[in-house]
Order: C-alpha cells, then structure tokens, then sequence
C-alpha cells in the first residue's frame, strides 16, 4: 500500500503546481501581442535571410565543384 501512496504522490504535486501554474497565467494584452509578434516576424526575416544568402553563396561554389 506504501508503495501505490509512494507513486501517486508525485503525480499529486505535479498536479497541484500545474493548476497553480494555469491559475498564474494571463492573456497578453494587445501592446504585448504586438511586440511578441513583431519580434517574431523580424526573426523570421533574418533566419530567412540567412538562408538566403547561404544558398546563393552555396550555388556557385557547388557548380564549381561539380562542374569540374
């Protein structure tokens, strides 16, 4: 019996602090939306660009390579 009591007590706590967690939580407002947003479109951008210009470097070098 000690040992169903043993197991069932984590699954407790981890309930008890996942309630607590969602009872924490808030909604962003709008302003806080937005910069979210934007900041993850501008990372969006550079990781775009990123692998833009990487191709565009990778292209010529890999027809020099198979070209030979």
């Amino acid at each position: 019996m000690d040992q169903i009591l043993g197991m069932s007590e984590p699954a407790q706590q981890f309930f008890k602090d996942s309630c607590r967690l969602v009872k924490r939580c808030t909604k962003p407002d709008r302003k806080e939306f937005q910069k979210i947003a934007a900041a993850t479109a501008i990372g969006f951008c550079i990781m775009g660009f990123i692998g833009f210009f990487v191709k565009l470097i990778h292209i010529p070098i890999n027809n020099i390579i198979v070209g030979s």
